[in-house]
């Protein structure tokens, strides 16, 4: 497999939604969406999960869903066809499939909500310590990560979000 068949690497806390099919999906020119998320793979909820999730590509992509150590395993094998668009929610897993030789070329952080212990940084981005731990260990791996929350808006990196914020978190 060469680099350029992962197409798209996206952080989306609600994973495959109608969003990254409408707008995400067309502007990658993606064939394959591969939901990289242990719980969605092999989970105790995760036939629920892929039903509502295959609903949401609307037939337009092959969708799969592969725990993060199977994709590590695996993406070496995939077809030169295929073009991979992949959507983990968190950006630990990113991590680990960076730091497990997942060739990624860019992370493109959409929504990450607001939870307790985390801080708001975008309308649609919400961090913590453990999550500005895990981009650090993406850009040290030579990955960009910046916060776009449609394509036509500017990709801003998620460093510099931070820092703005004068947040303790970097």
């Amino acid at each position: 497999m060469s680099e350029t068949n992962i197409v798209w690497t996206r952080i989306d806390e609600r994973l495959l939604h109608g969003q990254i099919r409408i707008t995400w999906g067309k502007h990658t020119g993606a064939n394959l969406i591969l939901v990289c998320n242990d719980d969605a793979a092999e989970g105790p909820n995760a036939p629920f999960m892929q039903a509502a999730m295959k609903a949401s590509a609307g037939g337009e992509y092959a969708v799969r869903f592969f725990s993060i150590q199977k994709t590590i395993e695996v993406i070496s094998k995939a077809s030169a066809k295929q073009k991979i668009f992949i959507l983990c929610n968190n950006p630990t897993d990113v991590a680990r499939l960076v730091e497990g030789g997942v060739p990624l070329t860019q992370c493109n952080i959409g929504n990450m909500h607001y939870h307790e212990g985390k801080s708001q940084i975008t309308k649609t981005v919400s961090v913590n310590e453990n999550d500005m731990n895990a981009f650090k260990r993406i850009i040290a791996k030579g990955v960009p990560c910046t916060v776009q929350n449609t394509p036509d808006q500017n990709a801003v990196d998620i460093i510099s979000l931070v820092e703005k914020k004068h947040e303790i978190l970097i």
